[in-house]
């Protein structure tokens, strides 16, 4: 019989660089896969149903959410996203590890559903750290960088929710930590 895989749920501020952290660990780790999400929103140029995400009606979305089909489910700008449970499930029980990155209020909503779950919060090193990084990006306006570095003060006082706390200072380094919470776990 395969052996389980596991859910993993990755939680941080944004440009805390959960993204290159998940994708390094991928390489050291074999064996798993992002979810993919639900969304109401149109597809971009390229994107592929089932691959990207799984593009739903409004009207299906919300059948989703009545029947208990989402592990989370949030909406922003109009447009709404969510797990959902199927997909999860199914891999989990082929042996494959399945990864989430989600905000705060998602993560919370996945642990209620499945407490079997490895919630991680991603932190900076400190919010300097955080802030330079996020005008490194060279991307964000004035207005958006410390809108996001607020959301992030709000967030870091979350961080005792989660089941371990990893500082990304170094991503490698965050990585071997993220794998090794999954062994032994």
């Amino acid at each position: 019989m395969t052996e389980k895989g596991k859910l993993l749920v990755v939680s941080g501020p944004s440009g805390v660089g959960k993204s290159t952290v998940i994708g390094i660990l991928m390489k050291l780790r074999g064996n798993m896969e992002f979810s993919v999400s639900a969304t109401t929103r149109s597809p971009r140029p390229g994107e592929q149903d089932g691959v990207d995400y799984f593009f739903v009606s409004r009207e299906r979305f919300d059948e989703m959410v009545e029947n208990d089909e989402l592990l989370e489910h949030a909406t922003f700008v109009g447009n709404s996203y969510g797990t959902p449970r199927s997909q999860v499930e199914s891999r989990i029980e082929n042996g494959i590890t399945v990864v989430l990155d989600i905000e705060v209020q998602g993560a919370a909503q996945v642990k209620e559903k499945m407490p079997e779950a490895i919630t991680v919060f991603m932190a900076p090193p400190s919010l300097d750290a955080l802030e330079s990084r996020l005008r490194g990006r060279g991307t964000e306006t004035e207005e958006t960088i410390l809108s996001r570095l607020e959301t992030a003060r709000r967030e870091l006082l979350l961080a005792p929710r989660y089941d371990y706390t990893v500082i990304n200072d170094v991503p490698e380094r965050a990585a071997e930590e993220l794998r090794d919470i999954l062994d032994k776990n």
